[in-house]
């Protein structure tokens, strides 16, 4: 009889004793207390705490958390704004005393996201309410900065630190929306022409550009080429003449009359007129009068020349 109650007594005992084992999970920390007062902290792994005294009142997990959000604020000019955002926070660190003031700090989960919420919430709607909703959609990063600035210093009094506040979406009502929609087309459609208007100028001064410079080419070459072709005339007629003098000198020396030369050349030109006339019709008087008179005509500028020379 004595031998079962040593080892009823010793089933008891052990039991006791492994009841005061307690496991805590990775990324968590145990809070423990006695007699409803706190006593200390477990870290992960394997831990004893003194079985029937020491109770574990709470575990705080240190990972991130996150919550999503979805509210209204009023703009300045009394415009609807909705929210969605994404806030992602966590404990500020392991130390003893963040975690007691985690731990202690609010009754339950969901009384820290209610103030947590509220809280962000409110600066949200505070900054809002300072602007026009023409510029809500254009202020994501001050609106997240201005919300850590005004919360950090709560949540480190509640032991909690703001990693990150991410605003995914800014609706307004559906009328405003609409308004909205028609200045941005319109701003599209004035770009879109003044952006046409340059072009066109951008082309039509190209154009002129061009064609001015193919009206100066033009003029350079047709200056050039009059140039050569009166030097190719200068150049023909002092030929000319010296074919002539030369011819002249030896007719005298010959004693042959230097009026022939005056014929030939008129024949001459007769035949060229007959040659690159084109059909044109040219009156010449052929007859033997004629003829003299032509030559007497051109005796009389031989003379005036030479008289002009001496």
């Amino acid at each position: 009889m004595s031998f079962l109650a040593e080892y009823w007594w010793l089933l008891v005992a052990l039991l006791i004793l492994f009841t005061g084992l307690v496991t805590v999970n990775q990324g968590t920390i145990a809070v423990i207390t006695m007699f409803g007062k706190y006593r200390r902290v477990l870290r992960p792994g394997l831990n004893f705490k003194i079985p029937l005294i020491e109770q574990v009142f709470k575990t705080v997990s240190i990972q991130n958390r996150s919550v999503e959000l979805e509210f209204q604020a009023v703009t300045l000019d009394q415009a609807n704004v909705y929210f969605k955002s994404m806030l992602l926070y966590s404990v500020i660190n392991q130390e003893e005393e963040t975690i007691k003031n985690v731990a202690f700090k609010f009754i339950s989960e969901k009384d820290l996201m209610q103030a947590l919420i509220r809280t962000v919430e409110g600066s949200i709607r505070g900054f809002v309410a300072t602007k026009k909703q023409a510029e809500i959609l254009l202020l994501r990063r001050e609106i997240v900065e201005f919300v850590k600035e005004q919360i950090d210093q709560s949540l480190e009094s509640w032991g909690y630190h703001l990693q990150d506040l991410q605003i995914n979406d800014i609706t307004f009502d559906q009328l405003i929306m609409e308004s909205m929609s028609k200045v941005v087309a319109s701003n599209n459609l004035k770009a879109a022409a003044e952006n046409e208007g340059q072009a066109l100028l951008i082309t039509k001064t190209k154009a002129a550009e061009a064609e001015g410079n193919a009206i100066k080419i033009s003029a350079n070459a047709e200056k050039e080429a009059a140039r050569l072709r009166g030097q190719g005339v200068a150049l023909f007629r002092e030929e000319v003449a010296k074919g002539m003098s030369q011819a002249a000198e030896q007719m005298k020396q010959a004693n042959l009359d230097t009026n022939v030369i005056l014929f030939s050349m008129w024949t001459e030109a007769i035949k060229n007129f007959a040659e690159v006339g084109k059909g044109n019709i040219i009156f010449l008087d052929g007859s033997p009068e004629g003829m003299e008179n032509n030559m007497r005509q051109i005796m009389a500028m031989m003379k005036m020349k030479e008289a002009n020379r001496g």
